[in-house]
C-alpha cells in the first residue's frame, strides 16, 4: 500500500493539534475545593430537635425524640425532663394533667407560648391556665432588660447580636401573682422567659424554641442557653424531645421535590391530549351510521326468492306493479284479456304483440334468460305507459 505524502502531512498535523490542546488543558487546569451544603436526609429532615439530640448524647446525657408525648406508653421519671416543642394548645386534657402530676412530683418542663393568631387575641392553652400565665398580643423584636441568670449578658452569637434579642418574634407572657425562680423580661413588655417552681419540680416557659432547632446550636449563645436550661434535670434522668413534626401536604411536597417527575409527565399527557383532539371547541356531534341503499335491500330479497325457487312471485310481483299503472293510464286496455289486451298495449305503447304477450305469460321455471327478459320487458312497458 502506497502512503501519500500529503496524508502524512494530514495525521502528523492532527497529532500535533491534540497534543498542543492537551498541552494547554494541563497548563491551565486548577483543582478547587468546594464546599456545598447538601439537604437533610433521615431523620434529621423532619426531626427539628435531632441535632440537639446528638449534642446531648455527645455530652453523656439519655436523649430521646419521638413525635408525640405518648404518656401512656412511655413513662416518665421523676428526674426526666420533657421539652415539648409543638403548641401547648395541642395537649389534651389528660396529657395536661399527667404532665403536671409528674412535675409536681419532681420532673422538669419546657414548654413554649402560643403563636399569635391574626385577627384576634392569642387563645390560651390549657397548661398555661393552670401555670397562671397570660399571653400578650405582641410578637414584635422588643429589646429585654436584662437577660436571664444563666446567661451572661456579655454573650453575643456569631453575627455579633446581643443575646438579649434572641426570643424576637416570640409571643410575650405575663404571670399571674406567680413568683418565678428566673424570669426575662418585665410587666410592660411581657417576659421572653420564666423558670416557674411547681411542686418539687420546675416548669420552664419560653416565647420561642427557635434556638433550639437544626441549625441554631452552632451559635455560641444559643448552646449556652440551651445547656442552662436543661440544668435542673441535667445527667439525672432522661432527656424526652417532643418535637411533633408537621409534616406538609403531599401536594406541596410532590409540588416542591417531585417536579423533575410529574412536569415531563404532565407534558406528554398533553402532547397525548393534543393528538387525540381533532380540535378545540364545542363537541361535534357523532355522524349518523351508515345506512345501506334500499335498491340492495331489493337485490338481495330478489336473490334470496330466486335462490329458493320463488321467481314466480317475483315475476307476479313486477306484474301487478305494471297493471296497476296501465290501470290507471288506460283502463280500458286493464279490463280487456288475452290477444286484445296485448294489441291495445302495443297501441298505446308501440311494441310488438308478440312481444307483449309472453311478457304477460309466466316465465318458464329455472329458465334465468326468460325470466330476465321477461321482467326486463315489462318493466320496459311500464315506462312507456
Amino acid at each position: 500500500m502506497r502512503v501519500s505524502g500529503r496524508n502524512v502531512a494530514l495525521v502528523a498535523l492532527g497529532l500535533l493539534l491534540v497534543a498542543g490542546v492537551a498541552a494547554w488543558w494541563t497548563y491551565n487546569y486548577e483543582y478547587v475545593e468546594t464546599e456545598r451544603t447538601l439537604r437533610p436526609r433521615g431523620e434529621a429532615s423532619y426531626n427539628p430537635l435531632y441535632a440537639l439530640k446528638l449534642a446531648l448524647q455527645a455530652s453523656g446525657v439519655d436523649a430521646r425524640s419521638r413525635q408525640r408525648l405518648q404518656l401512656d406508653e412511655v413513662p416518665l421519671g421523676e428526674r426526666d425532663t420533657v421539652l415539648v416543642l409543638s403548641d401547648p394548645r395541642t395537649l389534651s386534657p389528660a396529657d395536661v394533667d399527667g404532665l403536671l402530676d409528674w412535675v409536681e412530683s419532681g420532673g422538669h418542663l419546657l414548654v413554649r407560648t402560643p403563636r399569635l393568631e391574626r385577627g384576634a387575641a392569642t387563645r390560651t392553652a390549657a397548661l398555661l391556665d393552670a401555670l397562671r400565665l397570660r399571653t400578650l398580643p405582641k410578637h414584635e423584636c422588643m429589646p429585654v432588660a436584662r437577660p436571664p441568670a444563666a446567661v451572661n449578658a456579655k454573650d453575643t452569637d456569631g453575627a455579633g447580636v446581643p443575646a438579649r434579642l434572641m426570643f424576637c418574634g416570640g409571643t410575650r407572657f405575663t404571670m399571674l401573682a406567680v413568683e418565678p425562680l428566673h424570669a426575662w423580661g418585665d410587666l410592660d413588655s411581657g417576659y421572653a422567659y420564666a423558670r416557674l417552681a411547681y411542686g418539687e419540680g420546675t416548669v420552664d416557659v419560653l416565647a420561642d424554641f427557635g434556638f433550639l432547632t437544626n441549625g441554631s446550636l452552632e451559635q455560641p449563645t444559643f448552646a449556652a442557653l440551651a445547656r442552662q436550661l436543661l440544668q435542673p434535670g441535667w445527667k439525672r434522668g432522661t432527656v424526652h424531645l417532643v418535637y411533633a413534626a408537621d409534616m406538609p401536604p403531599l401536594s406541596r411536597l410532590l409540588l416542591e421535590h417531585a417536579w423533575m417527575a410529574w412536569l415531563p409527565a404532565l407534558l406528554a399527557l398533553v402532547a397525548w391530549l393534543w393528538l387525540r383532539t381533532q380540535r378545540f371547541g364545542p363537541a361535534v356531534p357523532p355522524p349518523e351510521p351508515a345506512r345501506r341503499a334500499l335498491l340492495e335491500h331489493v337485490q338481495a330479497s330478489g336473490e334470496h326468492l330466486w335462490r329458493y325457487g320463488r321467481a314466480s312471485a317475483l315475476y307476479a310481483a313486477v306484474r301487478e306493479a305494471f297493471m296497476a299503472r296501465l290501470r290507471r293510464r288506460d283502463p280500458l286496455a286493464a279490463a280487456l284479456d288475452g290477444r286484445a289486451q296485448a294489441e291495445a298495449i302495443a297501441h298505446r305503447t308501440g311494441a310488438p304483440v308478440a312481444d307483449i304477450e309472453r311478457a304477460l305469460q309466466t316465465p318458464r321455471p329455472n329458465d334465468g334468460a326468460d325470466f330476465r327478459n321477461r321482467i326486463a320487458r315489462l318493466l320496459q312497458l311500464r315506462q312507456q305507459l
